[in-house]
């Protein structure tokens, strides 16, 4: 039966819709992961990279929505939150419920917030405190991490 269960889980996350603001952990292997994923969005997702500012899909983007993980199709972000932050990259005030993730990263020498999807722990950006009111945050994002499901 745990056998059982353990499968649903792992399936039944692989089609969650963006609508869909259940956690359900998904678990996949590097090689799966390389399989749904372009080679850049691997790189972005799973192994912690950037994009360059201004090259996205999504920087300068207007159109009305719900940000999704583009690896697992958890909503993170809804298109009232996005804003034009200068920076080249999605920019959002609020993220939705508590569908993402923070770790603390030194990676480059400096300490900031890395943001990761709470579903799948794929790698989103990283979160500031120089946005605008209400929440005063900057979540700072690779367009290569998001799929927009328009309205």
């Amino acid at each position: 039966m745990k056998n059982i269960l353990f499968i649903f889980i792992i399936v039944g996350s692989l089609s969650v819709s963006c609508q869909d603001n259940k956690v359900a952990e998904v678990i996949k292997t590097e090689a799966e992961w390389k399989e749904i994923l372009t080679p850049s969005e691997f790189h972005i997702i799973r192994e912690k990279g950037t994009e360059r500012a201004f090259t996205g899909e999504y920087w300068d983007t207007n159109t009305k929505g719900t940000y999704c993980c583009k690896a697992c199709g958890f909503p993170l972000f809804n298109s009232d939150t996005k804003f034009k932050s200068g920076t080249g990259w999605p920019s959002f005030f609020r993220e939705i419920a508590s569908n993402v993730s923070e770790t603390t990263d030194s990676s480059n020498g400096w300490t900031r917030t890395e943001i990761n999807c709470a579903q799948c722990d794929g790698h989103l950006g990283h979160v500031f405190n120089d946005g605008p009111k209400p929440t005063g945050l900057r979540y700072c994002v690779n367009s290569a991490s998001l799929k927009l499901e328009a309205d």
